[in-house]
C-alpha cells in the first residue's frame, strides 16, 4: 500500500460526544482538498465509547487508524506518538474537540503545496471561553514569549501541519518534557500563519484541568523552562537587588545612629529578614523547576509506551 499524502494526528480522551461528528466533517473536507490521507486516532485511555466508535469506522474506512496507550500519558507524548506513526508527506496534528475546525485543513495544505514546511494556525477569536480565561491564556503567551530565548508566536495553538522534513527532525529530539509548539519553532524552516477563529467545543467537558500533569499550567512551565534562562537571571538579579538593599539599609541605620537617636531595629530586621527569606524561596522554587526537568531526563524513561497499534504495517 502507498503512503499517503498527509496524516492527521489527532490525540483524544473521552471524545465519544464528538467522534462521529469529527470524522465526518474531517472526510468531507479532505475529499474537497483531493488528497490521499490517513486519519490517526491516539486514544489516551479512554473510558467511554471513544474506540467502539473509531473501530466501527475503521471497519467501513480503513484510512481511520487507532493508537492506544498503556495509561494517560497526556496531550503531547500522545501528539508525539501519533507523529511517529504517520506515514504522510505532511503531518496535521490537532485537537478532537471541534474547536480547530477540519474545514481549515485544505488552507493548510494549500500553503504547504506553495512551500511552506510549517503552517501553525493563529486564533483571531475564541468561541465559548470565559474572559477570565482569555485573559489568563494571552498573559502566559506574553511571558513566555517575552523570555524565551525563540520567537514563540502568540495565540498559535496546536493545530498546525508540519511537512515531512520537519517531522523527521522532531522526532530526534528526545527531551522528557514536551512543549511541542516550542520544539516546531525550534525546528525552524519556512513557518506561515494561517488565521482563523477558534470554535466552541463541540460537546462534553475539557479534559485540561489547570494544575494537573496534562494541563494548562503544566504546558506554561515546560514551555518557559524548555527555551528560557530568564527565570534563572531573574533571581539572579533579584539576589543582587537585595543585598544591595540590605547595604544601604545597614548603612541607613549607621548614619541615623552617628546623626540622630539610634532607631528601633525591629521593623528594619523584620524587612531584612523577609527580603532574605522570599528571596531564598523564591531561588529555590525556579531552581528546582529545572532540577526537575534534569531529573526526568536522567531517569531515561519513554515518553510513552503504546498498547496496541490499529491499522499500521510493519513499519509502525
Amino acid at each position: 500500500m502507498s503512503a499517503p499524502t498527509l496524516s492527521v494526528v489527532l490525540s483524544f480522551r473521552n471524545e465519544a460526544d464528538v467522534i462521529p461528528e469529527l470524522i465526518g466533517r474531517l472526510e468531507k473536507s479532505l475529499a474537497g482538498a483531493s488528497i490521499d490521507y490517513e486519519l490517526i486516532f491516539v486514544n489516551d485511555a479512554s473510558t467511554d465509547r471513544s474506540l467502539a466508535l473509531l473501530e466501527e469506522h475503521r471497519a467501513r474506512d480503513p484510512r481511520v487508524k487507532i493508537v492506544n496507550m498503556s495509561r494517560r500519558f497526556g496531550v503531547a507524548p500522545c501528539v508525539i506518538a501519533g507523529i511517529h506513526y504517520a506515514r504522510g508527506e505532511a503531518v496535521v496534528y490537532m485537537d478532537t474537540d471541534l474547536q480547530d475546525p477540519p474545514e481549515l485543513i485544505p488552507t493548510l495544505v494549500a500553503r504547504w503545496r506553495e512551500g511552506a514546511d510549517v503552517v501553525y494556525t493563529v486564533r483571531t477569536a475564541r468561541q465559548g471561553e470565559s474572559a477570565w480565561k482569555m485573559r489568563v491564556t494571552r498573559a502566559a503567551y506574553r511571558a513566555i514569549q517575552l523570555v524565551s530565548d525563540l520567537q514563540l508566536p502568540i495565540e498559535a495553538g496546536d493545530f498546525k501541519l508540519l511537512s515531512r522534513r520537519v517531522v523527521d527532525h522532531l522526532l530526534t529530539l528526545e527531551e522528557k518534557d514536551l512543549y511541542v509548539r516550542g520544539l516546531v519553532a525550534w525546528v525552524g524552516f519556512q513557518q506561515v500563519a494561517v488565521p482563523y477563529e477558534r470554535q466552541a467545543r463541540g460537546a462534553g467537558d475539557t479534559h485540561f484541568p489547570l494544575l494537573r500533569s496534562w494541563g494548562p499550567a503544566s504546558s506554561f512551565v515546560a514551555g518557559v523552562t524548555s527555551f528560557s534562562h530568564a527565570p534563572l537571571i531573574a533571581f539572579l538579579l533579584l539576589g543582587l537587588l537585595g543585598g544591595a538593599l540590605s547595604v544601604l539599609a545597614l548603612l541607613a541605620l549607621l548614619l541615623k545612629s552617628v546623626i540622630a537617636a539610634p532607631p528601633s531595629g525591629t521593623a528594619w530586621l523584620v524587612a531584612y529578614g523577609s527580603l532574605l527569606w522570599s528571596t531564598l524561596a523564591l531561588g529555590i522554587g525556579v531552581v528546582g523547576l529545572y532540577l526537575a526537568r534534569i531529573h526526568r531526563e536522567v531517569l531515561g524513561r519513554p515518553r510513552y509506551i503504546v498498547a496496541s497499534a490499529i491499522g499500521f504495517d510493519e513499519r509502525g
